[in-house]
Order: structure tokens, then sequence, then C-alpha cells
């Protein structure tokens, strides 16, 4: 297993997606920045937003979701970084409000922007999954993931929002096994 040199998180660029649930990945690497004194730039040649912590890169694709592997591939091809040292942070419809779910591999589980990912990278990237709770089925799921979290939402997924930057540096500190083994669990 590769060291991690690069997070990604997820999120759709624009005001309007801001607070927004799809936009947890950003939320997450804003956090990390933030706690670390990181500061991004943009940089319009990679469509994204850049910020480096110590030897570790920090990226927010400023595509819509379901292009964002276009960024991540290219940026990983031209740096030279293996899939397998690529943490991606992005939000799940699957998971219960706040519970996260780190993994080393797997499928996208539905998810656009890891779908985009894939395709261009393949499976073997790390990815760190932030639970948004599941719809009421009252509205279409793209309306659901676009949408604020309530009120009532805010001191879980803030929560959630810490602990995802906590799990980020455990991974980069002691590896993903390690992470997993401390971050899956319900709290």
């Amino acid at each position: 297993m590769a060291d991690l040199r690069l997070v990604a998180g997820l999120g759709n660029p624009g005001l309007q997606y801001s607070g927004t649930r799809h936009n947890v990945g950003f939320m997450v690497i804003d956090y990390l920045a933030g706690k670390k004194g990181v500061t991004f730039s943009r940089s319009a040649a990679w469509g994204a937003d850049l910020g480096k912590w110590g030897d570790i890169l920090l990226l927010k694709p400023l595509t819509y979701m379901n292009r964002t592997g276009e960024v991540i591939g290219r940026f990983a091809h031209y740096f030279k970084v293996q899939s397998d040292g690529i943490l991606v942070v992005a939000d799940d419809v699957a998971l219960p409000l706040g519970r996260l779910r780190l993994r080393p591999a797997g499928s996208d589980g539905g998810h656009n922007g890891l779908k985009s990912i894939i395709v261009h990278l393949g499976e073997t990237f790390m990815r760190l999954r932030v639970g948004i709770g599941a719809s009421n089925g009252a509205e279409q799921l793209s309306d659901y993931v676009l949408g604020e979290f309530h009120r009532s939402e805010k001191p879980a997924i803030d929560k959630a929002i810490e602990r995802g930057a906590e799990a980020i540096e455990h991974v980069a500190r002691n590896g993903i096994v390690s992470a997993m083994n401390n971050y899956n669990r319900t709290e």
C-alpha cells in the first residue's frame, strides 16, 4: 500500500451548491485545510482548487460531479501519484447521517463522482464516504443530494465533517487499515 499522496474532496462548484449534501467532500477537505493552515489556490489549468499539506496534495475538482475523474485522473498521472495513494472523500446516501466508512478500494456504490474516477483510475483508490442519510422518498434523489442539510441535521453532519478530517489525518499517519478500525465503527 502506497503512502497517502493526494486527498480529493468531491462536490459541485458554485455558491448555489456550497451547503448541499453532495458537497460534503468539499466540506471535509475545507475543514482539514482550516485545521492545518492550508490555503487553496484556484488553478484554471487543472480545473481545481489546490492546496498542500506537508507532502500531501489537497484537491477540490471544479467540474460537476460526473466529470470529477477527468481532473483527478489527469492530476494523478501528471504528478505520478499511484491510485492506491489517493483518498477520495464523498457523500453517501446509503449510510446513516454522520456515519463514516473508509475503504482501501471498491465500487462506485451508485455515486457518479466515484464512477467517473473509476473510469480514469480503476477501483484501487481509498475512499472516505460520509453518510448523508437517505431521502424520505418524497423527493427525487438528485433533489435530495443537491439540497441543504436541515437545521436538525447540522450537529450530526458538523461532527462527521470534523471526524472525517481526523480520519484523513489518521490515514496519513497510520494507514488505511488502522483508520478503518478506528473510524468505521459507530459512535
